[in-house]
């Protein structure tokens, strides 16, 4: 029986939309669609460039041109190369530097363009804003990349988060699988339990008749640069209005851009920051988990609702930096909601008045026992303490989350999982006064293994009286011998509640998110028999294994005794 494959193709351009075909400097053609323009009165513009069809409900630029177009700018969205009505090699994060340059060349001599231009959007047209910054085009004044990162690229199938190594992210191979093998979008189920785990691709390749190049960068290990000129970072500095997600899958990666341009004076000075209560597809953790007529990817009232949420930043930014009507100090900083709580402004990120604390993992004896486990305290015990805990390919740790793109819409209670025997726990006293975490995230971890490479993941959680467990951040790392292993776990904002307590989870695996470990030295997409292990982490005063919190003073500065 052959897999069943789905074919998305292009949905009809809408009556209020002209399409135009866009000559590329090499002669390639790309698909792009002007909404409200008027010669008579040329306006600035706000540009998207995206792969999912620019007509789909899945990005509903119809109904975002709209909200746009009310406040006086004209919109322009446009098929990437290769994708869907566009003409070119299906190959993303490639090329996208110099069809940025051009398609801001042609908006800024079209009669109803003003000259002036901005770009939005989430994810890849995220990406598509910064390698428009790294061609630096005089035209473009403004970006707000909302759920997205500069540092992916097409034989990248994990996002540079700083904590060295990662393990192999399998979303991200399905993405390009799915995504990036010609100009349509193609919808299956891979099968990830099949050995070797290639195998469940190949089959799909197969019904659909052709190949992704993206796919096989990744297995291959092939990296290629995304960038053909100067990284974003080094380029002309354009103001920024980064929308992050708390709960995104990439926030990791995006927070790290928002600290790495807060060094440079040039990029510090025009960077604007909102965080989100959100995941990767805006669902928010007050609606989690969304009720069918809540859920804005299937129901229409539900999207009208979200519109001005979704839209209203960008418009309030770029009538600042786009239309000069009001000015940068009208606009905050910082803008970040505190989970549980609400908005709050600040001058800067972390909020000026955070402090770090750390705790210490103590009695690790018990953290294999059901949770609470061992202890999250002040203080490290003096001398060495350790425990272990296995990696079974046959019986893997189950991710947060079957899709963490959509990690609020379900929010999954994760009790079960912190109850298995082979992860670690540790758990903090409960609180009598509410804890707000405000900034960044990380543990440091003593460990060894009985194998010569092996992944490390961790999960920062929300213990509640009656037991459920619920994610707050997470992050994980790849190691090939005994070491300290920093692993950045994200920033946030969130609201520990009296009561509850804070939950650190270790494991081996995260299935299906992440492709398991062959435990040897060969390839993990295409070993038959992965192998099992034996992890071992070491605390105590002499290997001080650590979680490293960012609290707010006056919600309590001593979550652990």
């Amino acid at each position: 029986m052959s897999l069943a494959v789905r074919r998305v193709t292009p949905a009809p351009v809408p009556p209020q939309a002209q399409q135009h075909m866009v000559r590329m400097r090499d002669g390639i053609l790309l698909a792009t669609d002007v909404y409200d323009a008027d010669p008579a009165v040329p306006k600035p513009t706000v540009l998207a460039r995206v792969p999912y069809d620019k007509n789909s409900r899945y990005v509903f630029f119809d109904r975002i041109a709209e909200q746009f177009a009310a406040h006086g700018y004209v919109v322009v969205v446009q098929d990437v190369r290769g994708k869907f009505r566009s003409q070119g090699q299906t190959l993303g994060w490639t090329g996208e530097v110099d069809d940025g340059y051009d398609t801001l060349e042609w908006i800024s001599r079209q009669p109803w363009s003003d000259g002036i231009v901005g770009m939005f959007g989430d994810s890849y047209y995220g990406f598509t804003q910064w390698s428009a910054v790294a061609g630096q085009h005089p035209a473009l004044r403004a970006i707000v990349p909302r759920v997205t990162c500069t540092s992916n690229g097409p034989g990248i199938a994990s996002f540079d988060t700083g904590s060295g190594p990662q393990p192999p992210w399998l979303e991200g191979t399905t993405y390009q699988a799915q995504v990036w093998t010609d100009d349509s979008i193609y919808e299956f189920d891979v099968d990830l339990t099949r050995r070797p785990v290639l195998a469940a691709y190949e089959e799909a390749f197969t019904a659909i008749g052709k190949r992704s190049a993206g796919f096989d960068l990744i297995v291959g290990g092939i990296p290629l640069p995304p960038y053909n000129g100067p990284h974003p970072y080094d380029a002309r500095p354009v103001p920024v209005l980064h929308c992050v997600g708390w709960f995104d899958n990439l926030g990791i990666a995006h927070m790290r851009d928002v600290t790495e341009l807060a060094r440079r004076p040039g990029w510090a000075a025009v960077q604007y920051l909102i965080a989100d209560t959100i995941d990767h597809e805006n669902y928010f953790l007050e609606d989690a988990p969304v009720a069918p007529d809540a859920d804005h990817l299937l129901d229409a009232a539900a999207l009208e609702t979200m519109l001005d949420s979704y839209t209203g930043p960008a418009i309030e930014f770029f009538d600042v930096f786009l239309k000069g009507v009001a000015q940068p100090e009208s606009l905050p900083r910082v803008r970040w909601k505190l989970g549980h709580v609400g908005w709050r402004t600040t001058s800067a990120w972390p909020p000026p008045e955070a402090t770090r604390t750390e705790l210490y993992l103590t009695q690790p004896s018990a953290a294999t026992a059901p949770a609470p486990g061992g202890t999250l305290a002040r203080h490290p015990a003096d001398g060495t303490e350790s425990a272990q805990w296995r990696y079974d390919p046959d019986d893997l740790v189950p991710s947060a989350a079957a899709d963490t793109f959509m990690l609020l819409r379900d929010r999954a209670d994760e009790r079960r999982t912190l109850d298995r025997d082979d992860v670690l726990v540790f758990t903090a006293p409960a609180t009598d006064r509410p804890l707000d975490l405000a900034g960044p995230v990380h543990v440091v971890l003593h460990v060894e293994s009985t194998a010569p490479t092996y992944d490390i993941f961790v999960r920062l959680l929300d213990l509640a009286p009656d037991g459920t467990a619920r994610l707050i951040v997470r992050g994980c790392a790849q190691a090939d011998r005994p070491r300290e292993v920093s692993i950045d776990l994200g920033h946030t904002g969130y609201r520990l509640r009296p009561g509850h307590r804070l939950a650190l989870m270790i494991a081996g695996s995260d299935f299906p998110n992440h492709l398991p470990n062959s435990g040897s030295h060969e390839s993990p997409w295409r070993t038959t028999a992965p192998k099992a292990s034996q992890q071992t982490l070491r605390t105590g005063s002499v290997h001080p294994s650590r979680l490293c919190l960012t609290v707010l003073p006056e919600s309590g500065e001593e979550p652990g005794k």
